[in-house]
């Protein structure tokens, strides 16, 4: 069975095989950058949320795929702090679609006035920690939780969420 990750990045790309090889779920996986059709930088988890959704019915339309996974990270406002958050969809050829949402911690102000001025997180993120492709890598969580949760580790749990609905489903019809 083929599975379309609708992303180039590899930290999404290896929290799919990640989360896939523990639920045990064999498939060839084919990744595709899939558009999410919402802001570069999501600020809800609404649009988060739609983004992530988008990617994967892009990705599944625009391949030959049974299922398609996609992944998007944002940003929300809470009681004046921002935080992170990320949302994850599988949708299925015959039409399902299921979504989960993972971990979310309190930015740093210096991250939340560049994100009030129209900055992306991930490069926000490269200048606070002066280094490259954050985003690729460790994310915004690894640098905030002292790497004990990476970006790859933080989707994982959000594909693993994603894969248990669908195999439930799959048995319960």
């Amino acid at each position: 069975m083929i599975c379309t990750i609708g992303t180039q990045n590899k930290a999404k790309i290896q929290a799919v095989k990640n989360a896939c090889e523990k639920a045990g779920v064999i498939f060839d996986f084919q990744p595709f950058p899939a558009e999410s059709d919402v802001a570069a930088q999501p600020i809800s988890d609404e649009e988060t949320r739609q983004g992530a959704i988008n990617r994967a019915r892009h990705a599944l339309r625009e391949t030959e795929s049974e299922i398609a996974i996609g992944l998007e990270g944002g940003v929300k406002w809470i009681e004046g702090t921002l935080y992170l958050c990320n949302w994850g969809a599988l949708v299925t050829r015959d039409g399902e679609t299921f979504t989960a949402m993972g971990a979310g911690l309190p930015l740093p102000e210096e991250i939340a006035e560049g994100i009030r001025a129209g900055q992306e997180l991930g490069p926000l993120m490269d200048l606070y920690t002066n280094k490259q492709n954050i985003r690729h890598n460790e994310g915004a969580i690894g640098v905030f939780t002292n790497g004990l949760i990476d970006r790859s580790a933080m989707f994982e749990h959000i594909v693993l969420q994603l894969i248990g609905q669908w195999m439930r489903q799959k048995s319960v019809v």
